[in-house]
């Protein structure tokens, strides 16, 4: 295998504190239009790869440079860091479990997305602690169009000033409409712009303005997301998101990944 193309995510649906003092978790929105596609090069010489460590960390031989094209910009909150170490591995014959893998993500860089999974949504996810702390119901099909808004964040594993999201885990875990899910995802969004910023961010304004069932952000990132029923998304939404100043503009399905 010379060449790899990793799914990315686009933001949360929930962020936070699972309690006050409580671990960080997250329920991630995979997304086919966000991610890499990588490639294995071989050169000469003795330059020290700067994946080694995490290569050998999961028995693998750290031959040869990974070069990415992303499909996302950086710190947009779409998981390309995460991608890139998934991409990694698979390119240097790894072959074991999901969460191993996933484990040795975040051993590396001190946070991590659960891209390695094939349902990463159906996850309640500890992004510094690299494991599972629930399985989540699945959700109703639904699209959302979005973009990227404001400057760029990257993931600081330090970082740990977010809001308590226990009650909204709670609640999606009994949920089963696509209102319920779509409204609880709303108020992890803005329970984290009123804690992180940034001031004046417009997304909610326009899912209200564009009919949308709920709205979506990257906790740490520039993603904005809107959330409607399958087939619902109304055909002016780009167009109203470029003016409101949402840039990379991209729709995808919940069926899509």
């Amino acid at each position: 295998m010379n060449t790899v193309s990793i799914r990315g995510h686009f933001g949360e649906y929930v962020q936070g504190r699972l309690g006050p003092n409580g671990a960080l978790g997250l329920i991630t929105v995979p997304c086919s239009r966000t991610g890499l596609r990588a490639e294995l090069r071989y050169r000469g010489g003795q330059e020290a790869n700067p994946l080694s460590g995490f290569l050998r960390a999961l028995g693998l031989a750290g031959q040869g440079e990974v070069v990415v094209s992303t499909l996302s910009p950086p710190g947009a909150g779409t998981g390309i860091s995460t991608a890139r170490l998934i991409a990694a591995a698979l390119l240097h014959g790894w072959q074991g479990p999901a969460g191993r893998l996933m484990a040795a993500c975040v051993a590396e860089e001190g946070a991590s997305d659960p891209l390695a999974f094939t349902r990463p949504e159906r996850l309640l996810w500890a992004s510094r602690q690299g494991r599972i702390l629930q399985q989540l119901p699945a959700l109703p099909a639904h699209e959302i169009v979005g973009g990227y808004f404001g400057l760029p964040r990257s993931t600081e594993p330090a970082d740990m000033d977010f809001p308590d999201v226990s009650d909204i885990v709670s609640d999606w875990q009994r949920a089963s409409k696509l209102n319920a899910f779509a409204e609880l995802a709303s108020e992890s969004a803005r329970r984290c712009l009123k804690m992180r910023g940034p001031a004046g961010d417009p997304t909610e304004g326009l899912a209200r303005h564009l009919g949308a069932t709920g709205f979506l952000i990257a906790h740490t990132g520039s993603a904005r997301g809107l959330i409607f029923p399958k087939g619902e998304v109304p055909p002016d939404a780009a167009s109203v998101l470029e003016a409101a100043g949402v840039v990379g503009i991209l729709k995808f399905g919940s069926d899509d990944c």
